[in-house]
């Protein structure tokens, strides 16, 4: 710029104008092309960005976040606390012929009030919203096979899952159906009854977040793939994704093996993680953006580049939203500033002064703040911006809707899950424990997390329908260690081969 005045200056004086003349246009261009325009089309709309992000409860950590996440192709979702609400609940209820729902809740109440299993705390839960009143029974005992059993008023009364109850009253072909139909749908039922008889069936599961499947449309609808990591197996995750509606589901990962199944995602576009977890740390840093909910551990929270404060899905969208908002308004004051400085310096330099157009240094410093003024402006538009609404939702045209590198949501087990990228040596060391007391998918979970927490286990493969868990080791671990860890979950452990 100080060269083209100079210039400017110059070819004036040769064109015989007067030194004051020229000296004018020379100072005109200097004035006219002071940078500050291009210097606060990024600051400015990166700072407007943040605020409003904050005022909705999406904080982003750094400006380079900010950008980031706008240019998100895929979005993996943890299921459990992410697109889950991570707490069972009751959902469905199917009292036996002749019974009605409150005699079915009473008997199940009583039962579970003295267990410690997750799915009694949920049948407990719902009683207590129907205001259940829970009489105390006697003779409880947790017996092997997956059930309980107690006594109420005198009466036998006893709960667990559909092989248990077989043996203690029969099951019509009605509810054998429904509760067929509940387990597809990912849901466990709990079967009921006593004195020889069926009460019913009451079905648990971890459900959806209200605006889960809201959220996860709009971000198919910008154009963005959605996936479902989780541990559980491949039927459960299946039922949650049709439920949720993701485009693809990833079961049976490893608590460690979430960030290889980011970096294999990578491979097919820039990709953010949303979690809340501990084991969901190493998969947010891995992240191209890493999202994490507010109401999750530090540790993630610490984490990730994002953190949504309101702890709802639907800021997902939001935060991407107001990005992709941010780097237009970016891009206009970036345009606006220079079309300035390309007209007002030829104008400051006298090119048009044979149209009779002059400017004059004054003039020049007022429309150089001008500029200044319109990019701040234009920046300020961003506080109109509505993050929660979805009319100008649009799919980005530079980019085509990545390829899906894993299995889809609807295949059942066709297909090994992706949770690691690590090939294991055939040799390796594996044991099988026989375990009593599992009734569900949460049953094998805490089960696989207390057996994968030890050191020298790299993954523990279990069955509440075998009744078993498979560890395959990295290291020598004694029969003892491996059946303190099951058995202070509460369940027992009858052999290890």
């Amino acid at each position: 710029v100080i060269s083209i005045s100079v210039l400017t200056t110059l070819v004036w004086l040769l064109l015989g104008r007067e030194f004051g003349y020229a000296l004018a246009r020379g100072i005109s261009v200097l004035v006219i092309s002071c940078p500050c325009a291009l210097g606060l089309a990024t600051p400015v709309a990166i700072m407007v960005g943040n605020g409003l992000g904050a005022r909705n409860g999406i904080l982003f950590k750094t400006a380079a976040s900010l950008e980031a996440a706008g240019r998100t192709q895929i979005v993996a979702l943890d299921k459990t606390g992410t697109i889950t609400s991570g707490e069972p609940r009751v959902t469905d209820i199917l009292p036996a012929e002749g019974v009605s729902e409150s005699e079915l809740l009473t008997l199940a109440a009583s039962l579970e009030q003295k267990s410690e299993h997750p799915l009694a705390k949920a049948v407990l839960a719902y009683a207590e919203t129907e205001t259940i009143a829970c009489p105390d029974v006697t003779d409880f005992a947790a017996l092997p096979g997956n059930g309980l059993s107690a006594r109420l008023d005198g009466m036998e009364i006893y709960g667990g899952n559909a092989e248990f109850i077989a043996a203690k009253a029969s099951v019509p072909a009605e509810l054998q159906a429904e509760a067929a139909r509940l387990a597809a749908e990912g849901k466990t039922p709990l079967f009921f009854g006593g004195a020889g008889r069926l009460m019913g069936v009451i079905a648990v599961a971890d459900t959806l977040k209200e605006d889960s499947p809201r959220a996860i449309r709009e971000l198919q609808n910008m154009g963005i793939r959605v996936v479902m990591l989780t541990g559980d197996n491949q039927r459960t995750a299946d039922a949650i994704g049709r439920q949720a509606g993701v485009d693809e589901v990833i079961a049976g990962v490893l608590p460690d093996g979430k960030e290889a199944v980011i970096r294999k995602l990578q491979e097919s576009g820039k990709v953010a993680m949303v979690g809340d977890g501990i084991n969901d740390a190493p998969a947010l840093t891995r992240a191209d953006t890493g999202i994490a909910i507010g109401a999750g551990t530090d540790v993630a929270i610490d984490a990730a580049d994002v953190v949504l404060m309101n702890s709802r899905l639907s800021d997902v969208p939001a935060a991407i939203r107001l990005s992709r908002a941010t780097l237009r308004n970016i891009h206009e004051n970036l345009f606006w500033a220079f079309i300035y400085n390309i007209i007002g310096i030829p104008l400051a330099a006298g090119v048009f002064i044979p149209f009779g157009l002059t400017l004059n240094p004054m003039f020049g410093a007022a429309a150089m703040s001008l500029s200044s003024f319109c990019v701040v402006s234009n920046a300020l538009r961003l506080n109109l911006f509505d993050l929660h609404s979805t009319k100008h939702d649009r799919k980005p045209k530079s980019a085509a809707l990545p390829a899906a590198p894993v299995q889809p949501a609807a295949a059942e087990n066709t297909a090994e899950p992706v949770s690691a990228p690590v090939v294991k040596e055939d040799n390796a060391m594996k044991k099988t424990l026989h375990v009593e007391g599992m009734m569900c998918g949460h049953c094998e979970a805490r089960v696989k997390k207390a057996l994968e927490a030890l050191p020298a286990v790299d993954e523990a493969v279990v069955s509440h329908e075998a009744g078993t868990a498979i560890v395959t080791l990295n290291a020598e671990v004694s029969d003892a260690d491996l059946k303190k860890a099951v058995e202070d979950q509460d369940y027992k452990v009858t052999g290890i081969e």
